[in-house]
C-alpha cells in the first residue's frame, strides 16, 4: 500500500486528502451525509422491486393513447399469450392515461371509467375495481401495470387536454394524481387492486404555472413548478427526488414481497441520470419516443453512453418501441430491426407499443426473434458499451454471461458505409480467430484482425461473438457495467448533454429557434472514454479500455470471485495543466486496501494492484486536492478483476460473468 507522504505547501483542499485518511482508519461506519466520499461497503444502487431483467411486454400509449378500453387491453394481452410472446418474456401488459374518471369526493378514492372497462363496476355506486381484470391477466401468465402522475393532474390533461377520456368532475374530482394521495393510491394500486407496476409520469410538477392557460382559466389548481426542462438550474432536484422516493417508500410498504416494479418517467430532467438508478426499477432518459427515425436516434443517445447508470434492478428506458408505425411500420422494416436491435442491446425495456390486432407475421416475428430477446434478456445485466461512436456510424458491444460478446453496427444516415468491425472493438485477441453469428439470419463467419462489413442507409448488423479474449484470465471493468455502480461521480453541477441528437421534435415543428440540450448527464462515468466523451489518456498514453470519471467521485463495482484488482490512474489529458492534483483509493468492503500517491496534471499513469480476495464490493474513490472551478476528468486506466498476480502466481478465485 502506498503511504501518504507529507508535501510542503500542500493546498488547503489537501485537508480533503487528510481526512479520506481520517475516515478509512475510523473504527466505525461513517455517516454519508459527513463524507459523500467515505467507502460504505454497501452496493447503493436500486435493489427493491423485482426487474433482475429489463422487463417486457406491451404499453397502451403508443398505439391508442388515451383512447383505452377492456377490450383492446384484452385483445393484446391475448395476442401476447396466443403468438408465444409471453412464453418468451412479454408479460407485462400496461394501462397507460386514460382509465380514470374522477377522484371521489370526499374519501379521495380513484374512480375507474366503467364505460371503457366494465369489469370494473362491482358497485355499490361509483365503487369501482381492476380486480376483476388483473385477475384475469394473471390467470392468462400475465402481469399488470398502471399508470399515475406525482403531480395532482396528468399528462394527458397538462398536455393533450384534447384527447379522449379525460377525468371529469370538480377541480378535485379531476385531480387524479398521486401528490397528497401517495399512500392511499398506492395501497389501492397493488394491495387491493392487484398491480404488479406503476409508472409514475412528471407533468403535474411541470407544467401548471400561474401563466397557464389551464390554471388562468380556473381549469386546474397551480403547482408552481419543480422541473424546468430547458435548465437544470431552475429545476427543483432535490425536491423532485424527495416526491418519487415517497413513492418507492409506499410501493415497498405495500409489497412486502417486494414483487413489484416502479417506473420513473422523468424523460432526463432534474438530473433524474444520478439517482433513478437508486430508486426506481426503469428510469426513462428521453422525453417521448415518436414514430420518426431521427427521433429514435435521440432517444437512443440518451442511453448509449450510460451504461455505468445501468444494470439488474434499475435499468435504463429511453421509451417504448415504435415498431410497426411510421418510420418503423410494415413498409419500413429496416429501420425496425434497427430500432429494435438497438432497444435490445442496451438492455432497454422491451415494450410493444403497437395495435398488436394489426401487427403481420413479419412484425411478430421481430418481436420474437430469439437471438435478439436472449441479447436483451442476458443474465449478467450489462448494457452495451460502445467501441465505436459517429455522427454516421456506431459500434456497441456487450459482455454477456458466458463470456460471448453481443455486437450491434448501426448506420445512422441516408447513405452506404463500408466499415470494419475489428477484434480490438470486441476486446478479442488481433491474431486469434473471431466467429460470428448472425443474429437475423443464423448464419455463421470467421475472422482475424478485422472484417470488412458494408450497411445500407439505416441497417443494423447484429452478432453474437466468440474469440480469444485480450485479457485471458479476468475482466475489464468497463466490460461489466452491470456491475459497476457511480455511487458519487463527482458532478456537481449538473448539465444537459450536448452530445445527443437533436432533430425536429413532431409535436413541435420548426417554431422557435430549435431544439437544444434538456437532457440531464454530461460530465457522468462513462466506460472505456473520458467523462466529456474523449479517448482516455494520460500524459500523452492513451487507454483503449477503463473508466472515465470526475475527480471526487466514488465508484462501486461488485466482485464476483476475483483475486486482483489492477489499473493505471492519473488525471485525464482533457483537464489542461493546473496547480492540483489528485489521489486514488481502492476500498474493499469499506476498508482501505490501497492508494496512489498525490498524481498532478502531466504525471505518467500510476500503476495499482491491490489483494481482493475475499471482499464482495470494491470502492474506487478518487480526491482533489483542491476545490476546482471547473471538473476535473480522470481516469481508472486498463481497470481490471484478474483472477492472478503479475507475476504469473495463480489463486483460487474463481471469476464471474462466465469467464
Amino acid at each position: 500500500m502506498h503511504r501518504l507522504k507529507h508535501r510542503p505547501g500542500l493546498l488547503p483542499g489537501g485537508f480533503a486528502i487528510v481526512l479520506a485518511f481520517a475516515l478509512a482508519l475510523w473504527p466505525g461506519p461513517v455517516p454519508a451525509q459527513t463524507d459523500p466520499l467515505a467507502p460504505t461497503g454497501r452496493w447503493s444502487a436500486n435493489t427493491r422491486g423485482s426487474a433482475p431483467l429489463p422487463p417486457m411486454g406491451w404499453n397502451s400509449w403508443n398505439a391508442f393513447y388515451s383512447d383505452i378500453d377492456e377490450e383492446k387491453v384484452l385483445a393484446s394481452a391475448t395476442i401476447l399469450v396466443d403468438s408465444g410472446l409471453a412464453a418468451m418474456g412479454y408479460r407485462h401488459v400496461n394501462i397507460d392515461d386514460g382509465w380514470w374518471l374522477k377522484r371521489r369526493q370526499p374519501d379521495g378514492r380513484m374512480v375507474i371509467r366503467t364505460d371503457k372497462f366494465p369489469s370494473a363496476a362491482i358497485g355499490p355506486g361509483d365503487h369501482t375495481s381492476f380486480r376483476p381484470l388483473t385477475d384475469r391477466l394473471h390467470a392468462m401468465g400475465l402481469r399488470a401495470g398502471i399508470y399515475s402522475d406525482i403531480g395532482r393532474n396528468s399528462c394527458g390533461q397538462v398536455y393533450t387536454p384534447n384527447l379522449a377520456n379525460q377525468p371529469e368532475g370538480t377541480i378535485a374530482e379531476r385531480e387524479v394524481g398521486l401528490y397528497g394521495h401517495v399512500d392511499q393510491d398506492i395501497e389501492l394500486y397493488f394491495a387491493e387492486w392487484g398491480f404488479d407496476l406503476i409508472k409514475v409520469d412528471g407533468c403535474g410538477i411541470r407544467g401548471l404555472s400561474a401563466e397557464t392557460d389551464h390554471v388562468r382559466s380556473g381549469n386546474y389548481r397551480e403547482f408552481a413548478p419543480l422541473i424546468d426542462m430547458n435548465t437544470l438550474g431552475r429545476t427543483d432536484i432535490a425536491a423532485v427526488q424527495a416526491l418519487y422516493t415517497e413513492v418507492g417508500e409506499a410501493l415497498h410498504r405495500h409489497n412486502p414481497d417486494g414483487d413489484y416494479l416502479f417506473s420513473v418517467c422523468l424523460w432526463g430532467s432534474s438530473n433524474v441520470r444520478a439517482w433513478g438508478k437508486n430508486l426506481g426499477n426503469i428510469s426513462r432518459t428521453s422525453d417521448d419516443i415518436t414514430p420518426q427515425w431521427t427521433r429514435m436516434l435521440t432517444n437512443l443517445d440518451t442511453v448509449s453512453t450510460r451504461a455505468l447508470y445501468a444494470g439488474p434492478g434499475a435499468w435504463n428506458d429511453p421509451d417504448m418501441l415504435f415498431v410497426g408505425s411510421g418510420d418503423f411500420d410494415a413498409d419500413h422494416m429496416t429501420e425496425a430491426r434497427s430500432h429494435f436491435a438497438l432497444w435490445a442491446i442496451m438492455n432497454a425495456p422491451l415494450i410493444i407499443g403497437f395495435d398488436l390486432r394489426k401487427a403481420t407475421p413479419e412484425q411478430l416475428a421481430l418481436f420474437g426473434n430469439p437471438g435478439l430477446v436472449a441479447l436483451n434478456q442476458d443474465p449478467a445485466g450489462h448494457q452495451a458499451v460502445p467501441a465505436y461512436q459517429s455522427g454516421d456510424l456506431q459500434i456497441f458491444v456487450k459482455t454477456l454471461a458466458n463470456g460471448e460478446k453481443g455486437v450491434v453496427i448501426v448506420n445512422r444516415g441516408l447513405a452506404p458505409i463500408d466499415a470494419q468491425l475489428s477484434a480490438g472493438h470486441l476486446k478479442f485477441r488481433g491474431d486469434a480467430e473471431v466467429t460470428l453469428t448472425d443474429l437475423w439470419s443464423g448464419d455463421r463467419q470467421t475472422f482475424i484482425g478485422e472484417l470488412p462489413v458494408r450497411l445500407e442507409p439505416r441497417e443494423t448488423l447484429v452478432f453474437r461473438a466468440t474469440g480469444a479474449r485480450t485479457l485471458p484470465g479476468g475482466l475489464y471493468v468497463s466490460e461489466q457495467p452491470g456491475d459497476v455502480n457511480p455511487a458519487e461521480d463527482g458532478v456537481t453541477t449538473p448539465r444537459h448533454d450536448p452530445a445527443i441528437h437533436r432533430g425536429v421534435i413532431g409535436w413541435q415543428g420548426t417554431r422557435g429557434s430549435g431544439e437544444h440540450p434538456q437532457y440531464g448527464g454530461f460530465g457522468g462515468a462513462q466506460a472505456d472514454r473520458s467523462p466529456f466523451g474523449e479517448p482516455l489518456r494520460i500524459a500523452g498514453t492513451r487507454f483503449d479500455t477503463g473508466i472515465g470519471t470526475l475527480a471526487n467521485s466514488r465508484i462501486e463495482v461488485r466482485n464476483r470471485g476475483y483475486a486482483r484488482f489492477a489499473a493505471n490512474v492519473g488525471i485525464d489529458d482533457s483537464a489542461g495543466p493546473g496547480e492540483r492534483s489528485v489521489t486514488f483509493f481502492v476500498y474493499g468492503d469499506g476498508r482501505l486496501l490501497a492508494h496512489s500517491g498525490p498524481q498532478p496534471f502531466g504525471a505518467p499513469p500510476q500503476p495499482m494492484e491491490v489483494d481482493i480476495r475475499g471482499f464482495a464490493l470494491i470502492e474506487l474513490v478518487v480526491r482533489s486536492d483542491a476545490n476546482a472551478l471547473e471538473p476535473l476528468p480522470v481516469v481508472w486506466g486498463d481497470a481490471a478483476l484478474l483472477r492472478w498476480d503479475r507475476n504469473g502466481g495463480g489463486t483460487s478465485a474463481r471469476g464471474g460473468s462466465g469467464l
